[in-house]
């Protein structure tokens, strides 16, 4: 199975980047394989929408889970609707969170950020 992490930087010992959106990276992790790929967020830049974007990225690219700190309600709908499942992040490391989903020790995300209309 293939689980992603929003990061900041290109290693697994990294903490979650604080949000999905947002994140310069993605780490993608597969638990049966233990491989690891990064792939960059250009969407980063965007105005609107990244997080959205990052969300179709990863279901395309196979991401079963995401663990994150936070999720935007958007995302979360096309995550959903292509059955991938949203985590909570552990205060930790990357390795620590692969960890914790390994030992089934993460719960579901169960709040998401809704859009701020100016």
């Amino acid at each position: 199975m293939k689980i992603a992490f929003p990061i900041s930087e290109k290693s697994a010992d990294t903490n979650i980047y604080d949000s999905f959106g947002r994140a310069p990276f993605y780490l993608i992790y597969n638990t049966n394989s233990k491989e690891v790929d990064y792939l960059d967020h250009r969407a980063v830049v965007a105005q609107g929408g990244a997080g959205i974007r990052a969300a179709q990225v990863l279901a395309d690219n196979g991401v079963k889970a995401i663990i994150t700190l936070q999720c935007g309600e958007n995302a979360e709908k096309l995550l959903r609707n292509a059955e991938v499942l949203v985590y909570k992040a552990i205060s930790g490391s990357v390795k620590q969170n692969i960890e914790a989903f390994i030992n089934d020790q993460l719960n579901l995300l169960n709040e998401f950020k809704q859009k701020k209309h100016e």
